[in-house]
């Protein structure tokens, strides 16, 4: 090499394919796909609160009890009216399959009477019995019918008085079912499973059916609300991906597109999609993230955003390339060629290359502010070497 000036040491970094995406960032609302607000029934106030702010619960935990000490005797009446009702249909029932069994009894009487009379009838006429004889068969056939007859009463009466008793039971256990239900929504349960939201009442205020107790909120899934501008609704479809950005623009979470509405907000001019995502308990029903929505990935090449210069607008790279000259162990010397390059987004820390560098050319990543175009060059780590 000659007495030119000397090599400038940098870093170089080969250029390779890499995956290239078209997206777009959004900032959108995160929300809870279950979330129940917990109202009272009726107006009364708070007598005891069963969990705290934050708590997990199960479906069927009891958040809250409401005074109910009016609702509990009237409970306990219906009861006690069920039990009586009860009791009384079991005494009819008795008496119904007594009466029947009488009844039974008196229509096998007068079959056998029957019978009786019959074949007495036929002996009189035959002259074997007397005229006597056939005159006490009748009667006791007479009586054996009357006895069927009061049998017969007194069945249709007990079955009468079963079927009345039955109607009260059914309307004590109806007037129960009221008062266990009046007892029920004096009592506030939690109707899925999730965590418990803020609770502004507390033990003695009075709280109405209007009031919103605290909420239950399922966030282990959350749908992410997005509003995508008109223009690029023709693109949206389900299954596009969705990625989670923190304040760096590091994706810590992916989702894909699970909805798209077929109306569009005319304020906006824009059409709402939804992503979901699992959560790892980081998220919050409520929070405004920022979001990367994924239109599409196909193959390309990317360069690190500290490669990139600058320069009336425009962007420029230096790429290593063989120069005319040799270095002092005889390789030849490389050169820094500034050239310019069009770029898309940025992607992570670097840029999506439209055109200007290629897969498998090498960039200099450090020390470029030093470097003018034809620049002699040395990696870094052969400084000081023979």
């Amino acid at each position: 090499m000659g007495q030119g000036q000397p090599p400038t040491p940098v870093q170089l970094e080969q250029v390779s394919a890499d995956t290239v995406q078209e997206f777009s960032e959004f900032v959108g609302a995160l929300e809870a796909q279950e979330k129940v607000a917990l109202r009272p029934e009726v107006s009364a106030r708070v007598v005891e609160v069963f969990v705290t702010p934050g708590q997990r619960v199960e479906a069927g935990t009891v958040i809250a009890q409401l005074r109910a000490d009016q609702t509990r005797a009237q409970a306990s009446g219906a009861a006690a009216d069920v039990a009586a009702s009860s009791a009384a249909v079991t005494t009819n029932q008795a008496r119904v399959r007594a009466a029947d069994a009488e009844r039974a009894r008196a229509a096998a009487d007068v079959e056998l009477q029957n019978r009786e009379y019959e074949r007495t009838r036929t002996l009189t006429a035959e002259g074997a019995l007397s005229q006597q004889e056939l005159d006490r068969a009748a009667n006791e056939r007479t009586t054996a019918l009357a006895s069927l007859r009061v049998a017969e009463e007194n069945l249709g009466a007990a079955q009468a008085a079963l079927a009345e008793t039955q109607a009260q039971l059914g309307r004590a256990r109806a007037d129960q079912e009221v008062a266990q239900e009046d007892v029920s929504d004096r009592r506030l349960t939690a109707p899925i499973g999730g965590i418990v939201g803020d609770i502004p009442f507390k033990v003695g205020d009075l709280v109405s059916s209007s009031d919103t107790f605290t909420n239950i909120i399922q966030n282990s899934t959350l749908d992410l609300n997005l509003s995508v501008p008109i223009e690029r609704a023709p693109e949206l479809r389900v299954g596009l991906p969705v990625e989670l950005l923190d304040a760096s623009g590091k994706s810590v979470s992916r989702g894909q597109i699970s909805f798209i509405s077929p109306e569009v907000n005319s304020g906006q001019q824009s059409v709402l999609a939804k992503a979901s995502f699992r959560n790892d308990g980081s998220l919050k029903d409520g929070q405004f993230v920022r979001t990367r929505l994924i239109w599409s990935s196909k193959p390309g090449v990317l360069i690190p955003t500290i490669a990139v210069t600058r320069i009336a607008g425009q962007t420029f790279v230096f790429v290593a390339e063989k120069g005319e000259g040799t270095t002092e162990d005889g390789k030849p010397q490389q050169v820094a060629r500034q050239r310019q390059v069009n770029l898309g987004e940025i992607q992570g820390n670097s840029y999506q290359v439209i055109s200007g560098v290629k897969s498998g050319e090498q960039v200099v990543v450090s020390g470029v502010l030093n470097l003018q175009d034809g620049a002699p060059i040395m990696l870094e780590q052969a400084m000081g070497q023979p």
